[in-house]
């Protein structure tokens, strides 16, 4: 007897030495314990919900860990083989009886050595390949749990009390029940309520905090009511199989960032190896780099308004940051400039949203692109959207601007000429002339007139003269030499200076299709 106490005391510190706090839990009053158990998973491994006609699959790294809860008999390990729990949340009673089997004919062939480690190496390596289980886990769906816990209720009342005394013949019983989304956690045995040495006690069930089934080869307790109707009122108003497939995806992201955080990654930027706690990983890409140089190279872009440079730092990368990741590196000052500035240059992208013209308003203002008019919801402001003028109908904004040049001379002075040609003769003259002609032109149509109306009328008339509008964004562009593939300094459209179309990159074939020309008859003779 004091040799098997020995071995027992010497396996359990065995255990303490191999596992960590979270792996193993020791219940110091007596030789007993609970010991997670990661299992293992093949590349490209899958979990599969099947909900009617629908498929659900996802590609995961990490299962929840099966609890293998235990307490040594005296006589173990000569005589008899430790009394066990295995609870697991994503596999069947019918496959926790095959492993609870497998487990006590491990003890078998061992008879007489300790076999708590060996049992965990079995269940961490070859549990899957024992259950056939190879790429893909498929999840029992919600009808066939109700089945399954219709017939264990049925069969619970027929059943005779369970023998709490392990022997080496016994083996567990099909008194199980399934309750795969009602959490409890787990306890030590004989700890709790939850298992409870009578022998009195028949179809019971122990649960783990992730809604878990357990199989109890020794003790079966029934610990709560478990109803299959208990979960379809649920606040959360999902089903079992989709709480059980949630609380998987959940300790696999889990279990992903906490690897991820005590791995060293190189820097993509300094080159220098961080812990992935001191590092951020880009979502869209998978690009990591060191917080303190993504954090210097996003102010740089934010300060220079450059919102849209928030980018991967990698060369011809198009992932980024996303808007959590961005506060964080930046703080709050920061990101509300971000915030902003982001939205004004996705509006600024946005071929319907143009702006009131008005000074004191600038509002963003939504426009119907069949039309020219448009209203500011704000100051309620009726504008052209080509001229930014106020609304002048149906009539050409070229027109307009000479009709609204209805010069009213200055008292006591004469009219300017109400032509293009005729204005521009003038100022030609104007600012050409001897500073005696100058001033025969002022005491005729007023100084300030030739000195401020007439310059502020041809520049604006040069505008409309030289300059088009910017297809996306409506600003206003000049063409001073080069192809006629323009870019717009504002919003960054490519397009035609020919016929304003729109292209999608710098080598388009617009040119081969159509009547316009890539470079223009002057632009070659320069060339």
């Amino acid at each position: 007897m004091n040799t098997d106490l020995e071995e027992q005391e010497d396996e359990l510190l065995a255990l303490q030495s191999i596992f960590d706090s979270e792996e193993f839990v020791r219940d110091e009053s007596k030789s007993a314990g609970e010991i997670r158990v990661s299992v293992e998973l093949p590349a490209d491994f899958n979990v599969v919900l099947k909900e009617g006609d629908s498929l659900r699959q996802y590609e995961i790294s990490f299962l929840p860990p099966l609890l293998l809860t235990f307490d040594l008999p005296q006589d173990y390990p000569s005589s008899s083989p430790p009394s066990f729990t295995l609870t697991c949340s994503w596999l069947t009673h019918p496959q926790l009886h095959a492993l609870g089997v497998q487990l006590t004919d491990l003890y078998q062939a061992t008879r007489g050595a300790v076999v708590l480690f060996s049992w965990v190496q079995f269940l961490r390596e070859d549990a899957l390949k024992f259950l056939d289980i190879h790429s893909v886990l498929e999840l029992p769906s919600d009808e066939h749990n109700t089945e399954l816990c219709d017939q264990d209720k049925d069969s619970a009342t027929l059943s005779e009390p369970n023998n709490i005394e392990h022997t080496p013949t016994s083996e567990p019983t099909d008194d199980q029940h399934c309750d795969v989304s009602d959490p409890c956690e787990p306890h030590l045995p004989g700890s709790s309520s939850q298992v409870q040495e009578n022998p009195s006690t028949s179809d019971g069930i122990s649960t783990d905090s992730q809604g878990a089934c357990a199989l109890d080869s020794h003790q079966q307790t029934q610990t709560r009511d478990s109803s299959p109707n208990k979960h379809q009122t649920s606040d959360l108003s999902i089903t079992p199989s989709q709480a059980l497939m949630s609380q998987i995806l959940l300790y696999n992201a889990a279990q992903k960032q906490k690897l991820f955080t005590t791995t060293l990654f190189d820097c993509g930027v300094c080159f220098m190896s961080w812990l992935g706690s001191e590092c951020v990983q880009l979502f869209q890409c998978g690009h990591i780099f060191c917080k303190p140089c993504l954090g210097k190279f996003c102010k740089v872009q934010i300060k220079e308004g450059n919102v849209r440079g928030v980018t991967c730092p990698e060369a011809d990368c198009g992932g980024s940051p996303t808007p959590a990741q961005v506060r964080s590196l930046v703080g709050e000052e920061l990101f509300s400039r971000y915030d902003r500035l982001l939205l004004q240059s996705t509006l600024d992208h946005m071929a319907d949203v143009t702006y009131c013209p008005r000074n004191s308003c600038g509002s963003a203002v939504i426009v119907d692109t069949s039309s020219t008019a448009a209203m500011c919801s704000v100051c309620n402001f009726a504008f052209c959207v080509k001229c930014k003028k106020t609304y002048h109908g149906a009539q050409d904004c070229h027109t307009m601007k000479t009709e609204k040049e209805d010069i009213i001379p200055q008292r006591g002075y004469a009219s300017l000429p109400q032509s293009k040609e005729g204005l521009k003769a003038v100022w030609d003259d104007y600012s050409s002339a001897s500073k005696e002609r100058k001033r025969i032109l002022e005491r005729r149509y007023g100084r300030d007139v030739m000195q401020g109306t007439l310059t502020m009328w041809l520049s604006d008339d040069w505008i409309t003269d030289n300059c088009k509008h910017c297809p996306h964004c409506f600003c206003k562009i000049q063409k001073i030499s080069g192809c006629n593939v323009m870019t717009c300094t504002r919003c960054h459209q490519l397009f035609c200076w020919a016929c304003l179309t729109r292209l999608e990159k710098y080598g388009s074939d617009h040119f081969q299709s159509s009547d316009c020309v890539h470079y223009p008859l002057d632009f070659a003779y320069r060339a």
